[in-house]
């Protein structure tokens, strides 16, 4: 039961109350202050330990400072908002939850670490279910200062006599508030259905899903920071792995661990995921999804075993008088005989050469080839000539992804790679995709391409790289340096990932049913060994190929791990009136589509503007600056994507809270207010208007649409 407000002659009570709070408040501050200054001691007397001279003495010392900086970090890392609930049990008990666990002198807890299990019943409790709580309070605060409270009683038979309670709830009143560019946690307003899913088991797979709007994201995130949590060792040293769809949301979603306390995860979008890439490029629907084909790896297996592009087609060399020749059959034989299927190209290049050597010595030998040596000198010889090693590089050359990706923009290779694998309208269709590859980078699809080619060729040996001496200043000359510098110099570097690192210990897909079945690949190679959480949407898929094909290579990346399935139910981020346009856009196609249902009502209805073609650039940027008007926070300008920089230079100048991005770009983001742009030319397919139901449900307070179409309503 919420909001039973005690008589507020009334605001006297709420005051009296945030009073009481911040007493305790006040307490567990100073305590604070008082654990750091006694991390910071600690980290100085480590220091003076190296003064006994002994290795044990220093190894202690390293070992004092580390734990004791790292202790400092998180306590200072966690100061804004420190405590934000309370419960009142019905046993007497009282628990203050806060973003870590805080005790005092005496080892009495003041604050419970929201990851707790002592804290689970703050998320948990309903007043069909209170789990012995009679009340929970959510406790507003700005830096050391509460500035609000809001109550709910969960048990009103067991309350006791004179038990206040005050105000309308927290989690209405946070939905109210205007967001800033980033993400912000929700870890003072998660709820019990979000919180199960957080807490689901950490092994195997959760798999959350939901309609727009019911936190799946930071669902996601939270459970991130609550493995963290409950089992550092294993995922801070494993790595969590965060894959989002675009790089914009990538950098939206990006301070919402380091708000929790926690910053060793990876983030990295699709088109960022392989090392040296960071693709923001979209293909067409129709191409993105004959490249997110598994066939499409029959295809580039094809091309990684073909003969270079205009590469030598014969081999003539004149060896003390006698002229030895390899024809273009000859040579086709070689390659073929030193790569058979499955064998990986840049491994096997010294296969390759021998072969060679192999048909050039017995060609040598059946000409009797005067003063012919024995064959260890005779290669010896060819290899330290110039035109011979010229012909090699030129015939077997170390192989790169994007040089293999490459050849795919000739339509002739494509033809003859494609063929039989694809049928003519997909070659067609595919046909110029690849053309921009040189100039412009891949896009996000492509780069799924480039790691199975990787995979598909190998990597040549690489001489192993001398460590690098941090204290190196140049030759002979170093810096001066502690035991305990160089222990824990030596310490990151054990601990430093490579590159292209595949040994993570949890892996997160957020907005998964984009998630093609060449990016599972992707993905599954860097999570072989890992548990996973799987978050996302069926109804805002703009996947478009066979859907067979997609459930195969999800369930293939996700191994026989066991399932642990969780359905969010609530739009905690649309008004009513804002949903009910974007329910009404996808019902157009899917009837029975059960939708999440939108807690609150602002009374401000959605505004649709059709305006003349060539006042369209004017009408949006007025729109644009009436939403800055109108709100606090954040205005996302969705535009389709051919028209996503036309866009961007008709709203060019206004505040930084205006945020242009495409109808694609949107998914997984959240604004105070959106003008959407021609919605009509988003919804030219079942996949687009699937993505204008995404782009209608990314506004929590104002909507408007503007075009030209005044057709594109269902």
């Amino acid at each position: 039961m919420k909001g039973r407000t005690t008589d507020l002659s009334d605001a006297t009570v709420l005051q009296q109350e945030i009073a009481v709070e911040q007493q305790h408040v006040d307490r567990v501050y100073a305590r604070l202050a008082e654990l750091r200054a006694l991390a910071s001691r600690a980290e100085k007397e480590g220091y003076q330990l190296a003064g006994v001279g002994t290795f044990g003495a220093l190894v202690e010392r390293d070992a004092m400072v580390y734990h004791a900086a790292r202790r400092r970090h998180a306590l200072d890392t966690e100061y804004e908002g420190l405590v934000f609930g309370r419960l009142d049990q019905k046993d007497g008990a009282t628990h203050y939850v806060g973003r870590m666990g805080i005790r005092d002198d005496s080892s009495k807890p003041l604050v419970v670490d929201w990851r707790a299990p002592a804290a689970a019943a703050f998320y948990q409790a309903t007043p069909a279910e209170p789990l012995g709580v009679i009340r929970r309070r959510m406790i507003q605060s700005s830096r050391e200062k509460v500035t609000g409270i809001e109550d709910d009683l969960l048990d009103p038979e067991s309350a006791p006599p004179g038990m206040r309670v005050v105000g309308d709830g927290a989690l209405l009143a946070s939905l109210a508030k205007a967001t800033g560019r980033g993400m912000r946690d929700i870890v003072a307003t998660i709820q019990r259905e979000q919180d199960e899913a957080i807490r689901s088991p950490a092994s195997g797979v959760t798999i959350v899903t939901g309609g727009p709007g019911t936190g799946k994201t930071a669902v996601a995130l939270h459970r991130a920071a609550y493995l963290l949590y409950s089992d550092r060792s294993r995922f801070a040293g494993g790595g969590i792995l965060v894959v989002g769809p675009s790089g914009v949301f990538v950098e939206y979603i990006a301070t919402v661990l380091p708000s929790l306390g926690e910053d060793t995860a990876t983030l990295r979008s699709l088109g960022s995921l392989v090392p040296g890439w960071d693709a923001t490029r979209v293909d067409t629907g129709e191409v993105a999804a004959i490249k997110g084909s598994l066939r499409m790896r029959r295809v580039l297996e094809r091309a990684s075993h073909d003969a270079v592009p205009d590469g030598p087609t014969e081999l003539r060399l004149l060896y003390r008088g006698t002229l030895l020749r390899v024809d273009s059959a000859g040579l086709d034989k070689i390659r073929r005989a030193a790569l058979p299927r499955g064998a990986r190209r840049n491994e096997v290049r010294g296969h390759g050469f021998d072969r060679l050597f192999d048909a050039l010595w017995a060609q040598a030998r059946d000409q009797k080839v005067a003063g012919l040596p024995e064959k260890r000198e005779f290669e010896a010889e060819l290899a330290d000539r110039s035109d011979f090693r010229e012909f090699l590089k030129a015939w077997w050359p170390r192989f790169t992804p994007l040089g293999v990706l490459r050849w795919l923009a000739d339509p002739r290779r494509l033809r003859s790679y494609a063929t039989g694998v694809l049928s003519r309208d997909e070659i067609e269709t595919l046909q110029g995709s690849f053309d921009a590859l040189a100039e412009h980078g891949p896009t996000i699809a492509d780069v799924a391409l480039l790691d199975e080619l990787d995979e598909l060729m190998g990597r040549p040996r690489r001489p192993q790289k001398k460590t690098k001496n941090p204290f190196h200043v140049r030759d002979g000359i170093q810096e001066v340096s502690t035991f305990a510098d160089r222990q824990a110099a030596q310490r990151a570097q054990q601990v430093q990932r490579e590159e292209d690192y595949r040994d993570y210990a949890h892996v997160v897909v957020d907005e998964s049913q984009d998630v093609s079945p060449m990016q599972w690949r992707m993905i599954g190679r860097r999570g072989q060994y890992a548990s996973w959480t799987i978050v996302g949407d069926p109804a805002q898929t703009a996947w478009s190929g066979d859907p067979a094909e997609l459930d195969r290579a999800r369930e293939k990346a996700l191994g026989s791990r066991k399932r642990n399935s969780y359905a969010l139910t609530t739009n905690y981020r649309n008004s009513s009136e804002i949903f009910a346009v974007a329910a009404g856009v996808i019902r157009a196609i899917l009837p029975d589509l059960p939708l999440p249902s939108a807690v609150r009502s602002t009374g401000v209805d959605p505004v649709d503007v059709v305006t003349a073609p060539g006042a369209l650039p004017a009408t949006v940027r007025e729109l644009t600056e009436k939403q800055l008007a109108d709100v606090d926070g954040t205005i996302g300008v969705i535009a389709p994507v051919p028209r996503r920089d036309e866009t961007a230079g008709w709203v060019a100048g206004l505040p930084e809270r205006v945020q242009v991005v495409t109808a694609l770009e949107a998914k997984g983001m959240e604004y105070d207010a959106v003008v959407l742009v021609e919605p009509g030319e988003i919804a030219v397919d079942r996949a687009g208007v699937r993505t204008l139901y995404v782009a209608l449900s990314r506004a929590t307070q104002r909507l408007t649409t503007v075009g030209t179409n005044p057709g594109w309503h269902p």
